[in-house]
C-alpha cells in the first residue's frame, strides 16, 4: 500500500487502546493507514522524523466559548486551534435557545474546526460577560427557558451534546439552586447530560453537587475557596465523593479564576483526578491565566499527574463524556470526523522536562501564533517538526493524530493511576 506521509520513530500514546510505544504512523488519503515498526516509504511518500516527539489522538477541549461576534466572551475557534492543538471545541453555553440558530449558521457550520455545544437554559446564553459589564444570565429567572431549550436541542441533535447552566453569586445572584433545578428539568426532558458552572455561594457546593445525576458534568471542579471541593484539612468533601461514586464527571474548566493550585494539589494527593481537563477559554482569559488548552494540560504534568492520564483527560475521557466514544481503530481508517481522534499536525511548546502540547499548525502561510497573545510566565521554547514544509495542511482530510514534542531525549515517566481516580480510569483498568 502506498502512503502519502509517514511519521517515523515517535512515541505513540493512545490511552483508549492502551498504546504507549515507539512506532511509525502512516497516512493515506488523509486517514491513518497503518501503525507499525519500520514502515517502508516509496519515492512519493513524505517522511518526517519525529523521534523524541509524542504522537497522540487529537485534543478535545470540553469547555470553550467560541461564539465569536455573537457574545462578548467568544473567541475565534479556528485561530484558537491554530495556537492550541485543539481540534474539537465544545462550546459551553455561549448561546441559549433564543440565539443558537445564529451560532450554528454563522460559526459552527462554516468552521473548519469541529464545534459541538452545550445549550444554555437561559434564553440568550451568556450575554453580559466583559471587563466592564458583568450580568449573571441566571439571576433573572424570567430568562430561564426550559421548554425552548428542549425544542432547540431536539432540532439540533447533531451538534448539541447537553444543557448548560451557571449558578453562584456572580452568575445567578441570590437565585440559589433554582436555575439548576430548571436546567435539570430541561436536561431530563431532552434526555441529555447537564454541565453545571459553580462560582461563589449561594448556592453551596453540597447543594449543587448533590443534585447532579450520573453523566452530568461539574465544571470548575478544582476551583478555589469558597465552594471548593476540599475542606480546610485538604480532604475531599463527602459530597464530591458521593457524586463520583454515582457517576458525576469532574471537569477542570480553568478559565479566568476557576482553578487553584492549592486545591489541585490536595485533590491529586487524595487520588481524586479530574475526569476531563479543559481550558474554559474565553476573551477574558486567552491572554492569561488560561492561555490555551495545552498550558492547562501542562499544569497537571507539573503537579505530577501521569502523562497517559493527562492525554486521556483531553481525548478518550472527553469523548466518553460526550457520549461519543472514540473509534477503536487508530491503526486504520481514522479520519478527522471520528470522535476523539481529530487532529492537525502540531507544533509543540516545551517547558523544562515537561511536555506542553502546543501550537496546532493548520496553515504555515501566515503567523502561527496570536500576535496579541502574551507569553505564559515560564521558560518555554518553540519547536517545529523537522523538515516541516511551509505549506497549508489540508483541512478537508487532515491526519488524525497530534504530535507532541518532548524536551530532550526523554519523556516523563509513566506512573500508574491511583485506584478510583475516575470512572474512566476504573473502566480502563478493569477492561
Amino acid at each position: 500500500m502506498a502512503f502519502d506521509l509517514i511519521l517515523k520513530g515517535g512515541r505513540v500514546i493512545d490511552p483508549s487502546q492502551r498504546i504507549d510505544r515507539v512506532a511509525d504512523v502512516a497516512f493515506a488519503g488523509g486517514k491513518v493507514a497503518k501503525v507499525g515498526n519500520d514502515l517502508a516509504a516509496d519515492a512519493a511518500t513524505e517522511v518526517r522524523d519525529v523521534s523524541g516527539y509524542i504522537v497522540s489522538p487529537g485534543l478535545i477541549d470540553l469547555h470553550t466559548h467560541v461564539y465569536w461576534g455573537g457574545t462578548s466572551l467568544g473567541i475565534d475557534a479556528e485561530e484558537f486551534c491554530r495556537t492550541s492543538g485543539v481540534t474539537t471545541c465544545i462550546d459551553t453555553g455561549s448561546a441559549g435557545p433564543g440565539n443558537f440558530a445564529g451560532f450554528r449558521k454563522h460559526v459552527i457550520e462554516p468552521s473548519a474546526v469541529r464545534i459541538l455545544a452545550y445549550l444554555h437554559v437561559s434564553f440568550a446564553g451568556i450575554f453580559g460577560f466583559s471587563k466592564t459589564v458583568m450580568v449573571g444570565e441566571s439571576e433573572e429567572l424570567r430568562l430561564m427557558a426550559p421548554a425552548e431549550a428542549v425544542a432547540v436541542a431536539e432540532a439540533n441533535r447533531d451538534v448539541i451534546v447537553g444543557i448548560k447552566v451557571r449558578v453562584g453569586r456572580h452568575s445567578s445572584g441570590t437565585s440559589g439552586t433554582a436555575p439548576l433545578d430548571i436546567a435539570l428539568l430541561a436536561a431530563n426532558e431532552a434526555g441529555l447530560p447537564l454541565m453545571c458552572h459553580l462560582d461563589f455561594p449561594p448556592p453551596s457546593y453540597d447543594e449543587v453537587v448533590d443534585r447532579l445525576r450520573p453523566g452530568d458534568v461539574l465544571t470548575h471542579a478544582f476551583r478555589p475557596f469558597p465552594n471548593c471541593p476540599t475542606d480546610r484539612q485538604g480532604k475531599v468533601k463527602d459530597s464530591a465523593l458521593r457524586a463520583r461514586a454515582r457517576g458525576v464527571l469532574f471537569d477542570i474548566g480553568h478559565g479566568k479564576g476557576s482553578f487553584d493550585f492549592k486545591v489541585a494539589r490536595a485533590m491529586l494527593a487524595n487520588g481524586f483526578y479530574p475526569d476531563t481537563i479543559s481550558s474554559d477559554i474565553h476573551a477574558l482569559c486567552i491572554d492569561g491565566p488560561a492561555f490555551d488548552q495545552v498550558t492547562t494540560l501542562s499544569k497537571f504534568l507539573c503537579l505530577g499527574m501521569p502523562l497517559n492520564d493527562v492525554i486521556a483527560a483531553t481525548t478518550v475521557n472527553a469523548a466518553m463524556a460526550l457520549g461519543r466514544r472514540p473509534v477503536k481503530r487508530t491503526r486504520y481508517g481514522t479520519t478527522s470526523r471520528n470522535s476523539g481522534m481529530v487532529s492537525r499536525l502540531a507544533k509543540m511548546t516545551v517547558q523544562a522536562n515537561v511536555i506542553a502540547i502546543g501550537n496546532c499548525v493548520v496553515s504555515m502561510e501566515g503567523p502561527t501564533s496570536r500576535p496579541s497573545m502574551a507569553k505564559p510566565p515560564s521558560r518555554m521554547a518553540m519547536l517545529e517538526l523537522p523538515g516541516m514544509p511551509r505549506k497549508t495542511v489540508g483541512m478537508s482530510a487532515p491526519p488524525s493524530l497530534a504530535l507532541f514534542a518532548a524536551s530532550g531525549a526523554t519523556t516523563p515517566a509513566i506512573a500508574p493511576s491511583p485506584n478510583g481516580t475516575s470512572p474512566f480510569c476504573r473502566a480502563e483498568a478493569s477492561a
